[in-house]
C-alpha cells in the first residue's frame, strides 16, 4: 500500500477523534470518555504547539484518504529532554503494510532532530501488536499497572527509549 506522510490539515482533528472513538469502542469496549481524552490531547497540542519541538503527521494514500496519525510532543515543561509519542493510530486496512513503522520512524527522527534525548509513550497491554513494534524499535516496557479507564479494566503501560 502506497502512502505519504503530511502535516496536519483542516479536518484531521475530527478524523483522529472519530477513528479513535470508533475503533476503541468496537475493539476494546471503551466508553465516551476516550474520545474526550483524544480531543483534549489535540486541543493541548494546538494551544501550546512549539513547531520546532512538536509535530503531528497524517498518513494518506495516493488518493488522499487518511490512513493514520502520530504526534511528537514535549513530555512536560519540567522534562524538556523527553519527547512523548501521542495519538499513534493506523487504520486496520493499512496494518501490516509498513505504515506503522514509517510513522514511528518519522516521529523518532523528528524527536532526535529537535534535541530530545528520550522518548516515552503510554498505551494498554491489549495493544500487543503495538508493543511488538515498540520493542523492535528499541523501546522497553518500564511501567505497567492494572486500572479502570474508559469504562474497562485495563493494564496501562509506559514504554521508553533513549534517542
Amino acid at each position: 500500500m502506497d502512502h505519504a506522510l503530511r502535516p496536519l490539515a483542516e479536518g484531521d482533528d475530527a478524523w483522529i477523534i472519530a477513528r479513535h472513538a470508533d475503533h476503541y469502542a468496537r475493539v476494546e469496549g471503551f466508553d465516551a470518555s476516550f474520545p474526550v481524552l483524544v480531543a483534549r490531547i489535540l486541543q493541548d497540542f494546538h494551544n501550546a504547539h512549539v513547531p520546532l519541538r512538536e509535530r503531528g503527521w497524517m498518513a494518506v494514500d495516493a488518493q488522499g484518504t487518511r490512513l493514520g496519525s502520530i504526534f511528537c510532543v514535549t513530555e512536560a515543561a519540567a522534562t524538556p529532554e523527553i519527547a512523548k509519542l501521542r495519538l499513534f493510530y493506523v487504520e486496520p486496512a493499512a496494518r501490516g503494510s509498513g505504515l506503522a513503522q514509517a510513522l514511528l520512524e518519522a516521529c523518532l527522527g523528528f524527536a532526535r532532530g529537535a534535541g530530545y534525548r528520550h522518548m516515552r509513550l503510554w498505551t494498554h497491554e491489549s495493544h500487543s501488536a503495538a508493543g511488538r513494534l515498540y520493542a523492535r524499535n528499541g523501546f522497553a516496557l518500564t511501567h505497567s499497572h492494572a486500572t479502570r479507564s474508559f469504562g474497562q479494566d485495563v493494564v496501562e503501560q509506559v514504554w521508553e527509549r533513549a534517542l
